[in-house]
């Protein structure tokens, strides 16, 4: 093995610690305490309730991979990659590195062991509920991954905009849409569509994305397995088959295929698992939902098998700019 080589498999092995640093800055408000410039270590550490000595570790670590850069006299200053991670600025990964960084995602990773051996979800074992019950009785931790949710899905419905034109469709359901970030922004874009937001009673309440949308949404709360809303034109799934395992997407897609009439069309963002030796993105995607939920990421393959169990026929597959994909089915 090269010296390059080497350098580089230890840069993979130590990458939780990168993750874990990156979590801690966010949790603390670093990112937005330095929105307005450079600012002294001692003043950050007084506003964010840490230990000058021990911020000033952390902040110099993470000066060494670009995320900050540190000045002269203990000053530091957010950088290009680290502008992201400030609350206040579309698309922010803020929530998300707060969200892998939590005690209840970081303990069910390291179960990661345990799932390959047995198969069995390591969320589950380790924390004795599956990770919707535990969310339901930790609603703070419930409260930040709603939060990662909605803004990783501010840049996603931007990619899927760019690729499917939704003018045909006089009303659109989002089935499992959390608290509506991309039915809003599909509704912006397009006046004349309306909208169905669908969840859990208990997400489909915080539905605050669509404050302004009442007119035009209507929000309502259920069981996505027993039945979903009839009457729409068009039917989206963003990354919620790949919460399942085959049987229970299949459960999923009938309650779909239940509620559509024969020119209903059903959308499923996804990413599609790519040959062997490309496409990172969906394949540490699919050791996450392993992980914490006991789903899985599919193939094209897989997807047609899947939507063909359920009665459905795909018609479109159109890759996006973030990785993820847009597939279109068809009631047959």
């Amino acid at each position: 093995m090269s010296a390059d080589s080497s350098t580089h498999l230890m840069k993979l092995i130590n990458g939780f610690q990168v993750s874990q640093a990156i979590s801690v800055a966010a949790t603390l408000g670093i990112p937005d305490l330095l929105h307005h410039g450079p600012r002294r270590c001692d003043e950050l550490a007084i506003e964010a309730g840490a230990q000058p000595a021990g911020l000033y570790r952390l902040l110099r670590a993470l000066a060494a991979v670009g995320v900050v850069e540190e000045l002269e006299g203990r000053q530091f200053v957010l950088t290009a990659l680290g502008e992201p991670l400030r609350t206040d600025v579309p698309s922010s990964r803020n929530a998300w590195a707060r969200l892998v960084g939590q005690s209840n995602y970081w303990e069910a990773w390291c179960g990661l062991l345990g799932s390959v051996q047995t198969g069995k979800t390591a969320f589950n074992s380790v924390h004795g509920a599956s990770v919707w019950d535990y969310r339901a009785n930790h609603l703070s931790d419930a409260a930040t991954f709603d939060r990662a949710m909605g803004t990783i899905t501010e840049q996603i419905a931007e990619a899927i905009l760019a690729v499917l034109d939704f003018r045909e469709f006089g009303i659109v359901a989002d089935i499992g849409g959390g608290e509506g970030a991309l039915l809003a922004k599909i509704l912006q874009a397009y006046p004349n569509v309306r909208g169905i937001l669908f969840d859990q009673p208990h997400v489909a309440t915080k539905a605050k994305h669509l404050s302004a949308l009442t007119h035009r949404c209507e929000v309502i709360g259920g069981d996505f397995f027993r039945a979903v809303p009839t009457g729409a034109d068009a039917y989206l799934l963003k990354w919620i088959l790949h919460d399942w395992d085959d049987e229970s997407a299949v459960a999923l897609l009938l309650s779909c295929h239940r509620a559509m009439s024969s020119t209903s069309r059903l959308i499923i963002v996804e990413y599609v698992v790519e040959p062997p030796n490309q496409g990172p993105e969906g394949k540490f995607m699919d050791l996450n939902m392993m992980v914490i939920t006991g789903g899985v990421e599919r193939t094209r393959d897989e997807f047609d098998r899947l939507l063909g169990a359920a009665g459905f026929r795909l018609v479109d597959a159109t890759l996006t700019g973030v990785h993820a994909t847009v597939l279109v089915a068809m009631p047959v």
